[in-house]
């Protein structure tokens, strides 16, 4: 995504990795969960003609009543039936790229990033389910002093996360309960590693910013929000924190993937709610901002 705002400082290009260990309600890239590529099919837009199916070198595809079926077992993910179809019926979410490739397209942008002071991000997904590939990408921005952010949920080994701290110039870091059952029942994992990860990352002396999800009836409430302010606050070294309040734009997106939306319907937190839980996390000596 190119001209992005809210993914670190000025205007930024952020790379999204697919793959992710997560399993959240509230994922807004439910695209990015699987580290192989998919293909979307929305048969409304279908217009029936075939090309998909002349084209898929798999033969994976053939008509049928419903429109255009799948075989599952044949699709090799390859993306060509969506690189071909006039309707957009079919969508790729992902494709395979080397490091040079994305390079060019990152290089373009820079004279962007050196007026507004932005730079890369590089999301996901989980963008640490793919280091080597990650760290390629943050030692060629290193070289061409292009500012790099990491927008990480913190389920990772320690190691690979300290050698990321070494090539990043900074972290976008995910913190969404401090309370153990709700963070495994809502994201399939426990928190112990990433809250254990943060505070490594933090004595490190690493640039974080600490992200949090502002989720209506999961992680909104005074004992939530007071634990996760006095965690914060009990870190080796300051951190701004920027909330970022749950949305249904991605709902489309799971209606696409053929997927259920665990959070369909949750109610995004009112204006009021939000400034309240900024001002309970400033008493806690934090400067609070607002993300994307």
């Amino acid at each position: 995504m190119r001209f992005a705002t809210h993914d670190g400082p000025g205007i930024r290009t952020t790379i999204f990795l697919k793959g992710c260990p997560l399993s959240c309600w509230w994922c807004h890239n439910p695209e990015n969960w699987q580290q192989v590529p998919q293909v979307v099919y929305l048969p409304d837009r279908c217009a029936g003609c075939g090309l998909c199916v002349e084209t898929c070198p798999a033969h994976a595809l053939s008509r049928g009543d419903q429109g255009i079926h799948t075989d599952a077992g044949l699709c090799r993910r390859c993306g060509r039936c969506a690189a071909v179809c006039p309707m957009e019926a079919r969508e790729s979410t992902g494709w395979s790229v080397g490091v040079p490739q994305l390079m060019a397209a990152i290089e373009r942008d820079v004279p962007f990033f050196d007026q507004s002071g932005g730079g890369v991000t590089f999301s996901g997904g989980e963008p640490l389910c793919q280091p080597d590939f990650l760290w390629a990408l943050l030692k060629e921005c290193g070289r061409l002093e292009i500012h790099c952010a990491v927008d990480t949920s913190g389920y990772v080994d320690p190691e690979t996360l300290l050698k990321t701290a070494e090539l990043a110039d900074l972290f976008l870091f995910d913190l969404k309960v401090l309370d153990p059952l709700k963070h495994r029942t809502h994201t399939g994992v426990d928190n112990s590693i990433i809250l254990s990860n943060l505070k490594l990352l933090s004595a490190a002396g690493a640039e974080i910013m600490i992200r949090i999800p502002l989720i209506p009836g999961f992680n909104d409430d005074e004992h939530d929000i007071a634990a996760a302010g006095e965690f914060i606050a009990g870190l080796p070294q300051r951190h701004a924190v920027h909330l970022l309040p749950y949305h249904r734009a991605a709902n489309g997106k799971y209606r696409k993937l053929g997927l259920n939306c665990p959070g369909k319907h949750v109610q995004p937190p009112s204006a009021q709610r939000i400034a309240d839980v900024v001002n309970h996390l400033a008493g806690f000596g934090l400067e609070v901002g607002m993300g994307g």
